[in-house]
């Protein structure tokens, strides 16, 4: 744990160079009797370079630069070989004079004076008032020396009284120092005191404030109806009786209701009390994965030309705690509903299906592929680009279709559950078989599957009227892929899982006859003729019955033509069947 700060406060025992103005303060020397002070004179830099030459020969010797050499910076010793004779003569004359006796001593400086003066006077000190007080004993001692009995004669009183000698207190400049060195600690100190207060007086604010925002958001998640419990207490926790079983954390659920226990577990959200790092978030998500299902559709068109559509991803903002909750709800999901994917795709009856980690490739058609792809949050912006420039606006709605019929068909399966859940708890006992659960893929399989078959056959009814057409014969289609509307199909899918998407075409021909054709999800056709009921099975078969149809009806046209023109001359006009052809006679003339 790191020492606290107030634990560091250090007193600054450095002499102060500068006052509060930041303005240089001058050395004190003395303070006289009226309380004026003596500061130290400033010098200029030339007075003191000179004052440091002539100490330098006055301290060393006037032949200091010939005994040493400054070479390159650096002072050599000259050895005493090259030293010119003359200076030899001088020492010698200065040995042989006896007189000068301090000529061989180094001179005393000023600090060094000042060194010995303060080291001196006080013994001087003390040795005066030891030399006073032997004085006055010996002159006690003498006084009475002519009495026979000294011990009888009386001593004045206050001649022998103890005596103490103190050191001298310090001079006024020096007690100032040491005032302003005490003012200066103490100040410090107290503005690092006050520091401490000031900071946990901030602290104590921070967390009332942390304490009213936290009351607030729960009472707001609470209003947008969340789920919201106390959180457990933590490991250890004191759990007998008296304790403290109080927990100010609290837990946010914002899974379905009827999710497996998987998904619910991390649907778990919770309110943290004590923030801890630099991070200022408000609800914390411990088990998000941060991923989104993007659902692709590929069509292989007018040969190898593949059409690739996206479904779009939307992004919503975070900023408020509804919108976070909602945007991990939603992640939650769609995780479920690939879960769901996965556990299906190995399982479809009319369809081949690849699945990995992230990804599930559907064969859902010939030339109809369909994906699904988690997707990571970061990456979204950049999808959604590439969706944008790759996709047609229909492919993009069949995807987006698709995505939001995924949530229904798991919206279906948790009621499903529901119901069977309080069915089995209200009959208990009972030996009634469980309905299967709905499914979540088949049915958006089997709807791209119905998709596919009616562009099938609307192709091929289409060639039939374009060719009927082009030989000038009246003809009609009207092709209705669904019969129902919307909310009817979506009524079923939520009621009735053997409901099953189906629509009709009609084929008017030269508005007498007409073909219906009935088709039911995935790929059921069947052809109401007038004569019969087929069931289709195949696009050669619906041409080859197309073409029949066609062929007759063309005949019958023939011969009301070839009656209408031979009605003066009785003449007679019928379709053989077997033989496929429109036969007339007319006046022993046979056509």
């Amino acid at each position: 744990m790191a020492e606290l700060s107030w634990r560091e406060t250090r007193l600054s025992l450095e002499r102060p160079y500068k006052d509060d103005n930041d303005n240089p303060i001058p050395t004190l020397l003395d303070i006289a009797p009226d309380g004026t002070f003596a500061y130290e004179p400033e010098e200029e830099w030339d007075a003191k370079l000179g004052q440091r030459f002539r100490r330098i020969f006055a301290e060393r010797g006037i032949d200091f630069f010939e005994r040493y050499d400054l070479h390159d910076g650096a002072l050599d010793k000259v050895p005493p070989q090259t030293i010119p004779s003359t200076t030899d003569e001088k020492q010698g004359e200065v040995q042989g004079d006896p007189t000068d006796g301090l000529s061989d001593s180094k001179l005393m400086t000023v600090e060094m004076l000042f060194r010995m003066r303060s080291e001196i006077i006080p013994r001087l000190h003390i040795a005066y008032g030891e030399m006073s007080q032997a004085r006055d004993l010996l002159s006690l001692l003498l006084s009475t020396s002519s009495s026979s009995d000294p011990s009888s004669v009386p001593l004045p009183s206050g001649s022998l009284t103890a005596s103490s000698v103190s050191k001298l207190p310090a001079i006024s400049s020096v007690q100032s120092f040491n005032a302003r060195l005490v003012t200066g600690g103490k100040d410090e100190a107290l503005r690092k005191a006050s520091d401490v207060l000031k900071a946990a007086a901030e602290g104590v604010e921070r967390g009332s404030a942390k304490s009213d925002k936290f009351w607030t958001d729960a009472l707001s998640i609470r209003k947008s109806n969340w789920g919201l419990i106390p959180a457990p207490l933590p490991l250890g926790s004191a759990m007998g009786k008296g304790a403290d079983k109080t927990s100010k954390d609290f837990l946010v659920s914002f899974g379905l209701e009827q999710s497996p226990v998987v998904f619910r577990r991390r649907a778990i959200a919770h309110m943290p009390f004590y923030k801890t790092g630099d991070e200022d978030e408000n609800i914390v998500f411990p088990h998000r994965s941060k991923t989104r299902l993007r659902i692709s559709l590929s069509k292989v068109c007018d040969g190898d030309l593949k059409i690739t559509s996206h479904s779009q991803v939307r992004e919503s903002p975070e900023d408020e705690l509804n919108e976070a909750i909602s945007a991990a709800q939603r992640e939650l999901v769609e995780q479920e509903i690939f879960e769901e994917v996965i556990k299906e795709a190995a399982d479809l009856p009319t369809a081949s299906a690849r699945v990995s980690e992230r990804l599930v490739v559907v064969d859902a058609a010939q030339g109809v592929e369909l994906r699904f792809e988690l997707v990571d949050c970061d990456a979204i912006e950049s999808y959604n680009d590439s969706a944008k420039s790759a996709s047609d606006d229909v492919g993009q709605a069949t995807c987006d279709l698709v995505c939001s019929l995924l949530h229904v068909l798991l919206l279906r399966a948790h009621a499903h559950t529901k119901q069977g859940r309080l069915s089995g708890i209200t009959r208990a006992g009972s030996n009634q078989r469980p309905v299967p659960t709905p499914y979540v893929l088949r049915p958006v399989v089997e709807m791209l599957q119905y998709h596919a078959f009616c562009d099938r056959i609307r192709h091929v009814l289409a060639s039939g009227v374009q060719a009927l057409r082009a030989i000038g014969v009246d003809v009609a289609l009207r092709f209705d892929a669904i019969g129902e509307n919307g909310s009817q199909v979506i009524a079923s899918l939520l009621e009735d899982t053997r409901s099953k998407l189906g629509g009709e075409a009609i084929l008017r021909i030269d508005q007498k006859h007409s073909i219906r054709f009935s088709f039911s999800s995935p790929s059921s056709l069947v052809a109401h003729l007038p004569q019969a009921t087929i069931t289709i099975i195949s696009v050669p078969q619906l041409r080859q019955l197309l073409v029949d149809e066609f062929e007759r009806r063309l005949l019958g046209r023939i011969c009301s033509i070839g009656t209408d023109l031979c009605e003066n001359i009785n003449g007679t006009w019928f379709v053989d069947e077997m033989m496929c052809r429109s036969v007339g006679r007319w006046e022993g003339c046979a056509l």
